[in-house]
């Protein structure tokens, strides 16, 4: 299920959608940024560096706009 990221203006910031078990994140180009897997509770740049515990999927996209 895909899930839309907007400001406050209504403009598209980008989206994350699981896949599998991973849930993985895209800026509105539909470049990825990254994913997050639950199963170890820490997010993933798109180079696959580790950039924290916990979901920062939105802070991953809202940075690369």
């Amino acid at each position: 299920m895909r899930q839309d990221l907007r400001d406050s203006a209504g403009k598209l910031l980008g989206w994350r959608q699981q896949t599998g078990r991973l849930v993985k994140g895209f800026v509105a180009t539909g470049s990825p940024v990254g994913w997050y897997d639950p199963l170890v509770n820490a997010t993933y740049d798109r180079n696959g560096h580790r950039i924290g515990i916990g979901d920062l999927l939105t802070s991953l996209i809202v940075s690369k706009r």
